[in-house]
């Protein structure tokens, strides 16, 4: 197998046409092999926030039963449960930018075919829960290799910087923007719901092979006659070893662990919220046109978190602006069942964006910065296994225990659930020191 020689954000490198040094300090400084890389996923999450509100709100319109609704959220999470580690191991292995690149191209096929469907009618439940299946299936695989980008386009001490207009970018397009684009083409029928993010997957695609030239790769060097059997040794010591740095290390263990529980828990919670809010039958009453109004609030209040990051840090340190943020975000869970109406669950969306933004730019920061590069692939893939890997379990839990005991019960027991795990992180976390933080010296692990 060919590998190409690791990139550096601060040396010239065969991955960096030109051989030119990323730049170090300042917002132009990120460079625009990483605007490219912001551009991109600008475009596919867009049409993953036009998704995200359509596909439920489509749902609905086929049942109303949580155990279905919950179903298809499940649907959306077991790819990273049956792939994530294997997508790791592949972004690792192979150019982080072609993968990114095939994952998109498969997913605007895909689409494509969910749009023929929707405009000739044959859409039912059954294929809205296989369409969001294999899009999930490309979304491990895109979300990946663009994570295990990010390093190679800036220098660690510019990663909460590249995190957080990520973020930013991301929020702004999947929610600000694409809670209303859906509303807008739900209105003109569900083939256009589902055809607009395919065409934007194709402009991702265009926006990397046109602006981000070069190889990403970190492949170890392997002989050319290496057998079939040597190669997948190989790659089962990349799981073995992505695994053993996320279970060992001081810092990764307590935050994959308390993500991993967190996420069951949320999923629990937002697989029924829909039900909570929209339409006639819900507690709340709200119109369907409205629902994406509110879940625009979410993303004002990511962008706005995005933006609070380097205060927080400055004034608190990481660990502190991690735990803290995300127990203000769990907290305003509860909100939405103790004043059941649309300005109070719009508020409770402003606050647990902005603060549940600063936790996770601050936690993405910190794995992205200890975790050997060669590495980040298969530990991210890895950590999402087990942190994505419990939300299908969350979403048929909440749809169980909705149907069971009622949707105001499930959103309340996630709320003092999501706030236990935050407790019992912060006891986790307690005796950290600035050596669990830094960056890992060259050649080691």
């Amino acid at each position: 197998m060919d590998s190409t020689a690791t990139a550096t954000p601060d040396a010239p490198t065969a991955d960096r046409p030109g051989g030119a040094p990323a730049p170090t300090t300042g917002d132009r400084a990120l460079g625009p092999r990483f605007r490219t890389l912001l551009v991109a996923s600008g475009a596919s999450n867009l049409g993953d926030g036009i998704l995200m509100v359509a596909v439920p709100l489509v749902a609905i319109g086929l049942t109303r039963a949580p155990g279905q609704i919950g179903l298809l959220t499940a649907a959306t999470w077991l790819p990273w449960l049956l792939l994530g580690i294997v997508a790791g191991v592949v972004v690792d292995r192979t150019d982080r930018r072609r993968v990114q690149m095939v994952a998109l191209t498969a997913r605007a096929a895909l689409l494509a075919g969910a749009a023929w469907l929707a405009v000739s009618g044959g859409l039912t439940l059954t294929w809205l829960l296989v369409i969001v299946l294999a899009y999930g299936t490309t979304e491990v695989f895109a979300d990946l290799a663009a994570n295990a980008l990010v390093p190679d386009l800036v220098t660690a001490e510019q990663l909460p910087t590249a995190n957080g207009r990520i973020v930013s970018v991301q929020e702004v397009t999947n929610t600000f923007l694409g809670s209303p684009v859906s509303g807008a083409l739900l209105a003109l029928g569900t083939g256009w719901a589902l055809g607009v993010p395919a065409a934007l997957a194709v402009l991702a695609v265009l926006v990397l092979w046109r602006g981000l030239p070069g190889r990403y790769s970190h492949a170890p060097a392997r002989t050319s006659g290496e057998a079939t059997p040597g190669a997948v040794r190989h790659a089962l010591a990349d799981v073995r070893d992505g695994l053993a740095l996320v279970l060992r290390h001081r810092v990764l263990r307590p935050l994959v662990l308390a993500g991993a529980l967190v996420n069951l828990t949320s999923t629990a919670y937002i697989s029924v919220f829909v039900l909570w809010v929209v339409g006639p039958g819900s507690r709340v009453g709200v119109p369907a046109t409205v629902y994406p109004v509110l879940l625009t609030l979410a993303a004002v209040g990511a962008v706005l978190g995005s933006t609070l990051v380097g205060p927080v840090l400055a004034r608190t340190g990481e660990v502190r602006a991690m735990v803290g943020s995300w127990t203000v975000a769990f907290g305003t869970l509860a909100l939405p069942v103790l004043v059941p109406h649309p300005v109070a669950i719009g508020a409770a969306l402003l606050v647990m964006g902005t603060f549940s933004t600063i936790g996770n730019v601050v936690s993405q920061s910190v794995r992205q910065r200890i975790v050997p590069r060669e590495m980040l692939g298969r530990t991210g893939g890895a950590t999402r296994t087990l942190v994505f890997g419990l939300m299908p379990v969350g979403a048929l839990l909440g749809g169980v225990v909705a149907e069971r005991w009622g949707i105001a019960t499930t959103l309340v027991g996630a709320t003092a659930a999501a706030l236990a795990v935050a407790a019992g992180l912060a006891v986790a976390m307690r005796g950290v020191t600035p050596a669990d933080l830094a960056a890992p010296q060259p050649g080691t692990r």
